[in-house]
């Protein structure tokens, strides 16, 4: 595929995803051959949906839907990822974080940008629990209130 093709395909592929109307890759497949692009594949949509961190979420008449997420950076005050966590606890081996439904994998991708220097060793993300491996359990208190941080209001 040339990169004109390329670039059309992403576009096409970022605005089916825009509109959370698709449930299945099969739909989302679907939708970009009605669009021309005959040659797509489910296994190359699934591809495209890694790539670009597409999650599947429930729509507002809570049927489950692919989107994409917003772009990501550190939480602002003013930011929506806040109003998402519900709980931030430990156990004294993990971190575990408490989202809204569909939430945790965008969360969990924006903790994923923590490193060891953080005290973060790596993220494990459900539907709405994210566990938090700490690089230091005997620092497990101020790994939690550094992402407790993350999320307070400023």
């Amino acid at each position: 595929m040339t990169t004109s093709k390329q670039d059309a395909l992403v576009k096409a592929f970022k605005e089916i995803l825009n509109t959370e109307s698709y449930g299945s890759q099969g739909e989302i497949v679907n939708a970009l051959k009605t669009l021309g692009f005959d040659n797509i594949s489910q296994s190359k949509v699934s591809r495209m949906l890694g790539k670009f961190g597409a999650v599947r979420t429930r729509d507002a008449r809570g049927d489950m839907v692919y989107c994409l997420p917003p772009e990501l950076g550190m939480p602002t005050a003013k930011s929506p990822l806040k109003q998402l966590v519900l709980d931030i606890v430990h156990n004294k081996v993990m971190v575990i974080i408490r989202t809204s439904p569909g939430a945790a994998q965008l969360i969990a991708r924006l903790l994923d940008s923590l490193s060891h220097t953080d005290g973060v060793l790596g993220t494990i993300a459900g539907d709405d629990t994210i566990f938090i491996a700490p690089a230091d359990i005997s620092k497990i208190e101020e790994l939690r209130q550094k992402v407790q941080d993350l999320f307070d209001n400023v």
